[in-house]
């Protein structure tokens, strides 16, 4: 069982940058592969980054690609997703997921624990 929470969502300029954090429960975290996902008002819920369980592989949705970055620290049981060049298209509620296999994907179905979600404000 895995427990999640986000934080560090807020209101912010185009082109300004935010730091999403998730903080998971539990003691096996570093076995879990981890994804952050967002649902804009009126949208599906959507992949946003993924990232593999020793870091050493990450994954991108196209429209995020080289201006959002996950990473994660094994040793404080944390994923992030530092978002640098904020658009208001990336207006939505965050939310991170983790799934207990190796693979990283895009699909919101393959991932077992959710958090509760951050909102994510860009005004142009």
């Amino acid at each position: 069982q895995v427990q999640l929470v986000e934080s560090g969502g807020g209101l912010m300029q185009a082109g300004g940058s935010l730091r999403l954090s998730c903080a998971a429960s539990g003691r096996t975290f570093s076995s879990y592969t981890m994804g952050w996902f967002r649902q804009a008002p009126g949208k599906e819920r959507e992949f946003v980054a993924g990232i593999s369980w020793s870091a050493s592989r990450t994954y991108y949705a196209d429209s995020v690609k080289g201006r959002h970055t996950i990473s994660r620290d094994n040793a404080k049981n944390t994923v992030y997703l530092q978002m640098n060049s904020l658009k208001p298209e990336d207006t939505a509620v965050y939310y991170c997921a983790a799934r207990r296999d190796v693979a990283v994907v895009d699909q919101a179905g393959q991932y077992t624990y959710w958090g509760q979600g951050t909102q994510v404000t860009v005004s142009s």
